[in-house]
């Protein structure tokens, strides 16, 4: 460690005051870093299910009440939502790793400045991609050769997500606010609330008012935009119990902010791409291919979704343990966690082995179903080989991106992302959708490889900034 980052401020050395014990904030610096952070990483674990659980729940809903067609027009849409969050988790990330290390320096005054800072930009940059997303709209959908049979509900869905934004981005950054300052349980119990309110809603919109693929997205605009507030009220109650006077909006720390939301907000944009890339091939195969990949990408999500959430949980770990000088914790918290993710993806990938057309079967019913199903299990059998390199890889994302070093994290998600979107475009024409799964194992591994040797170099240890 460099002389600047040996002489860390502490509240003595700044006069400012620490943050109360009450205001819900955890110090990860001490104690043992596997009982840390899995206590830590458990709520943001549980928030993950709660929002997966919703996000399968509308394609559940509409495949059990308006048929294939309806899941296949959700499923053409989900790759453009992701689009748009790839920009919200992007922010949220940069949120999360400047606050984490503000945190970590206990440097009190600068953390309040950047809570504002970083509310008020992205709820800015929410209403520029509302205005861009509302004329983009039908656009993009006919230039992923969505199938004529479910464009209509597929611009519905999207559209009325579209208009949802601000809430989306609002939400997730107060969320990622809390994650930063070690506070893992108020996203979990928000996620709580507008999961059951959402999961309500679908039902009721769909079964009894019979509102098809536009009543699962109504669900979600209303049920998030509760959400949104509920979350701000809370974050603003946080701040006030933080002493010291702070700025409204700075724009340095912005800077700092967007050093590391960017590169972020890329790597999700950049991923979000490639899986509109992949959309438009599998779109190709007709409606039936596109139920059975919807349903069995949302399954596998879950499994993605954990270790990354495991992941996220290791970023601001990192970051305040960077932040406080304490980088030999970092290295054992990453062990920790390696062990703690491989168990849980054999977890999966038994279950996916062998009960994954039984899941899958809660998506579609009846005679229409077969095919839907069998692609379904194609790709879940495929993706399954993947996971303990993707385990390896997020996790050692996780370590550099918490460490700022969004150079090395960058590079091991493109190259992993433009092997899978190239392998899916080669292979497709001779393998057919079988070769779109084939892309998956395959890039996570060679991804898994670029991030082991940037971890090793430990060029990340002598990131920190702030």
């Amino acid at each position: 460690m460099n002389e600047e980052n040996e002489q860390r401020e502490t509240p003595e050395t700044t006069g400012e005051q620490p943050v109360e014990k009450r205001s819900g904030n955890k110090d990860l610096t001490v104690g043992p870093p596997m009982r840390v952070i899995v206590g830590f990483s458990l709520p943001m674990l549980l928030s993950m299910v709660f929002q997966q659980l919703y996000n399968i729940v509308d394609s559940v809903v509409v495949g059990q009440f308006n048929g294939k067609d309806a899941l296949a027009a959700v499923g053409a849409s989900y790759p453009v939502t992701m689009l748009f969050l790839a920009f919200a988790t992007g922010c949220g990330i940069g949120c999360t790793v400047i606050i984490a290390q503000l945190f970590g320096l206990k440097s009190f005054e600068r953390l309040k400045t950047a809570i504002t800072t970083a509310t008020i930009f992205v709820s800015a940059l929410a209403v520029v991609l509302t205005v861009v997303g509302a004329f983009s709209c039908k656009p993009i959908l006919q230039a992923l050769a969505t199938p004529e049979n479910i464009m209509t509900d597929s611009v519905d869905y999207l559209m009325i997500y579209i208009f949802g934004l601000l809430f989306l981005f609002v939400y997730n950054s107060a969320n990622s606010i809390c994650t930063g300052l070690g506070d893992s349980k108020t996203p979990l119990y928000l996620l709580i609330f507008s999961s059951v309110l959402n999961i309500g809603l679908d039902v009721l919109f769909v079964a009894a008012f019979n509102m098809g693929v536009a009543g699962v997205a109504w669900a979600t605009f209303i049920a998030q935009g509760l959400a949104a507030v509920a979350a701000n009220i809370l974050l603003v109650r946080r701040v006030r119990r933080i002493e010291g006077k702070a700025r409204i909006f700075d724009f340095a720390i912005l800077k700092k902010i967007l050093i590391v939301s960017i590169p972020s907000v890329c790597q999700q944009s950049f991923v979000s791409v490639g899986n509109l890339l992949l959309q438009g091939v599998i779109n190709q195969f007709g409606s039936d291919v596109v139920a059975g990949y919807s349903a069995a990408f949302k399954v596998s999500v879950l499994a993605v979704s954990s270790f990354t959430t495991m992941s996220n949980a290791l970023s601001s770990y990192t970051g305040q343990n960077l932040g406080a000088g304490k980088t030999d914790r970092i290295k054992k918290g990453f062990a920790d966690m390696v062990l703690v993710n491989a168990c849980l993806a054999a977890v999966f990938i038994t279950l996916y082995a062998a009960a994954g057309q039984y899941i899958l079967r809660i998506f579609v019913s009846g005679d229409e179903s077969a095919a839907v199903i069998q692609t379904g299990r194609v790709f879940l059998w495929y993706v399954c080989t993947g996971y303990p390199f993707v385990m390896l890889k997020v996790l050692m994302d996780g370590v550099l991106r918490g460490a700022g070093d969004m150079t090395a994290f960058m590079i091991t998600t493109f190259l992993d992302l433009i092997i899978r979107v190239g392998l899916s475009f080669a292979l497709a024409p001779s393998m057919g959708f079988a070769g779109i799964c084939l892309s998956y194992p395959i890039g996570w591994v060679i991804g898994a490889a670029a991030s082991a040797v940037l971890y090793k170099k430990g060029k990340w240890k002598k990131k920190l900034k702030v």
